[in-house]
Order: C-alpha cells, then sequence, then structure tokens
C-alpha cells in the first residue's frame, strides 16, 4: 500500500511581504523626513521678526503681530504692543512717562493714544489690504504697509518697528519702506502658507481621482450591460455629495469660484453627476430589455 503524500509545507508569508514592506517602510521615512524639513522651515519663517527703525536709547518699541488674515473681508488683525524705552517709559517701559500718540499709515484703521503715568495694554487694530483676490485661492496673494510715528509730550520721538507673522494660514515678507525722520515702516507680503498649498493641490488631486474612478466604473457597468447595479450607483451618489463636503473642509474657507473650483472641484462633480445620470439610463434599458418576454 503506497503511502499517503505528505502534507505541502505552509508557506512562509514573511519572505513573501518583504519586497512590499520594505519599499513602503522606505517611503514612509521619506515622508515623514520631507514633512518634518517642511514644517521645520515653516515654524523658523513664522518664527522671524523683521526690525526697522531707531535704535536710539530712548525710543518707543512698537511690536506688531499678524494675527489673522481675512482675505474675503481684504484686512489683517495687528496685536500691537508698545513700549516706551529709556527716558520715554516708567516702570521698566510699562508706562509712558507723557502722553503718548501713535499715528499709523492711511491702511490702518485709527491712531493710538496712550495717557501719561498708565499701564499699556495691547490693542488690535484693523489694516486694509491692497492687491490680489480670494478668488486666487490656493495661489492668492495680498501687500500692504504699515507704519508707525509716535508724538510724547508735543514732539516726535524715535520708533522701532518689529513685525511677526502669527496667522497659520498665510505666510508674510516685510522690508524696510520709507516714513518720516523717526517713524518706521514696513511693506508686507502675504501669500498662502506652503502647508495649506500643499494641501489644497492634494485636494484638487483627490478630487480628479474620484472623478477618474466614477468614470471607470460607469464604462464598466455601461459596456457589459450590467443593469441596475445598486451598491455601485449608490457608491457614485455617496461620492458626489461628499464631494461637497469634503471642499468645504479646505482651510481658509474660500468662497465658491475660487481656483480650487474651476481646477478640480465643478468639474470633478460634474463628471461624477453625469457618470451617474449614465449608468441609471443604460441600466434601466437593460433591465426593461431583460424583462420583455420574447416575441
Amino acid at each position: 500500500m503506497a503511502a499517503p503524500p505528505a502534507p505541502p509545507r505552509p508557506r512562509r508569508s514573511g519572505a513573501s511581504l518583504l519586497p512590499v514592506l520594505l519599499p513602503l517602510a522606505l517611503l514612509i521615512v521619506a515622508a515623514v523626513g520631507v514633512g518634518s524639513w517642511l514644517q521645520f522651515s515653516e515654524r523658523q519663517a513664522g518664527d522671524t521678526v523683521y526690525t526697522e527703525g531707531s535704535r536710539a536709547p530712548d525710543r518707543v518699541d512698537v511690536e506688531a503681530v499678524v494675527q489673522r488674515v481675512d482675505a474675503v473681508a481684504r484686512e489683517l488683525v495687528l496685536r500691537v504692543w508698545v513700549t516706551p524705552r529709556g527716558a520715554l517709559g516708567e516702570a521698566e517701559g510699562t508706562a509712558p512717562a507723557a502722553d503718548l500718540e501713535l499715528q499709523t499709515s492711511g491702511a490702518t484703521l485709527g491712531d493710538l493714544e496712550f495717557a501719561a503715568h498708565e499701564r499699556i495694554a495691547s490693542k488690535d487694530v484693523q489694516v486694509a489690504l491692497a492687491g490680489g483676490s480670494v478668488g486666487d485661492y490656493p495661489f492668492d496673494t495680498y501687500r500692504t504697509g504699515v507704519a508707525f510715528r509716535a508724538h510724547m509730550g508735543g514732539k516726535e520721538v524715535p520708533v522701532r518697528l518689529l513685525v511677526a507673522d502669527n496667522d497659520t494660514l498665510f505666510s508674510m515678507t516685510a522690508r524696510p519702506a520709507p516714513s518720516g525722520q523717526e517713524g518706521a515702516a514696513m511693506a508686507l507680503a502675504l501669500s498662502r502658507s506652503g502647508s495649506l498649498l500643499v494641501f489644497a493641490v492634494f485636494m484638487m488631486a483627490v478630487m480628479w481621482a474620484l472623478a477618474a474612478s466614477v468614470l471607470l466604473g460607469t464604462w464598466y457597468l455601461t459596456t457589459r450591460n450590467q443593469g441596475l447595479v445598486w451598491p455601485a450607483l449608490a457608491w457614485m451618489a455617496a461620492t458626489l455629495f461628499a464631494l461637497a463636503a469634503f471642499r468645504n473642509t479646505a482651510p481658509g474657507t474660500p468662497p465658491i469660484g475660487c481656483v480650487l473650483d474651476w481646477f478640480a472641484f465643478l468639474w470633478a462633480e460634474t463628471v461624477i453627476a453625469l457618470c451617474l445620470i449614465t449608468v441609471v439610463v443604460t441600466g434601466v434599458r437593460a433591465a426593461l430589455r431583460d424583462d420583455t418576454p420574447p416575441g
């Protein structure tokens, strides 16, 4: 009697998965490395402080930090800290030695006044933006200028201006601008941050990928006369409405009609809607043809 055949050896899954897992691990490490470098670079740019103006010991330091940029309203909010130095200040610069008035640029809504010997509190001021359009999102850029001139006790005093950016949705660059003899001014240029730009481009790529997926599914169903395939119809309809919700997650809440819409969203929605209608029409025709008794 012949001996029974030996049972097959179990296959080692680890050896077969290694060619897949190793490139995947390398890809993850590379992605994390590039992401860390980009995040560090963006953080360094956000921590940059631009300085302009007098360095005299008796001066007024004005620290202006961009808190929020409203591209739709075309304005930004500056949080301003004022510190009189040397003989111009009292209590380590927390109060002016005399009445202090800060005159701002024409783009800034309102001047600032501080009473003598009273503690100085930070103030938020609005600055109008020029150039650019929110319709160019996420590639929109803007410019504006900030300037300060200080008067204390009826005479002009030196000003030192320090400008920084605290809005994570925008990156800012600044350069000195012409000002009065004792004043300080800077021209600001604002554009969308690198992380926002990458995410917005990724969103557009995802929208086109989803539209292409639905288009391929439509081609498969219509060329094979599958009839009304309800799971496929549910997937297409869900994609149609999910894409609109996905678009609304764009950082900065851009209005309808921006570059994001015209480059991807509106066309992807159109393709998916037409594919859904095509699948329904061809599916109904196939179902009716199958239900028709032979003549």
